[in-house]
């Protein structure tokens, strides 16, 4: 997919979030700090990786910036609802920022943190795959947790399967 226009990825964008939102909301509170194996991301690190490298790598570089992430501890924010406080803010900065690229900016290169250049396009693209790629981890842990997670367009695989031809 490329893309050409920032007004229809803001677009498109949004639509990426609502569905991660959705899995945010059903997060158990008592459940953030939850991690399957000691030493990897809890569920709390996952929300704020997503909302940090959103905002400190992906905005920063798509500027012609450097990264300033410097990772997902708790002191970004701690506890539920000062996560989904912080990962909201990240979001609403980042958006500040994309919207004020032109269709002429997404053509650019801008340099990743590896020090390779990238067509801007591209770097979103990559950053909604990077967010895609997260949820999923969320929705391992909660299935992990069974806690029953929202179906991201609307029917469960099951629902699918149940209202297909036999």
């Amino acid at each position: 997919m490329e893309i050409t226009s920032i007004k229809s990825f803001l677009d498109y964008y949004e639509r990426i979030r609502e569905r991660t939102n959705r899995v945010v909301q059903v997060i158990p509170p008592d459940k953030i700090d939850w991690s399957y194996k000691p030493g990897k991301f809890t569920i709390a690190d996952i929300v704020r990786h997503i909302a940090a490298i959103e905002r400190y790598m992906y905005a920063e570089n798509v500027q012609g910036k450097p990264s300033c992430y410097h990772g997902c501890g708790k002191e970004l924010a701690d506890g539920y609802e000062n996560i989904v406080t912080y990962f909201n803010a990240m979001h609403q900065e980042s958006v500040e920022i994309f919207s004020r690229l032109s269709d002429e900016d997404l053509q650019r290169k801008c340099v990743t943190p590896g020090g390779g250049e990238i067509t801007t396009w591209k770097w979103l693209r990559a950053m909604v795959e990077h967010e895609i790629h997260h949820r999923a981890q969320l929705y391992i842990y909660l299935n992990m947790l069974d806690v029953k997670t929202p179906p991201i367009f609307g029917l469960t695989a099951e629902e699918v399967q149940a209202n297909s031809l036999k």
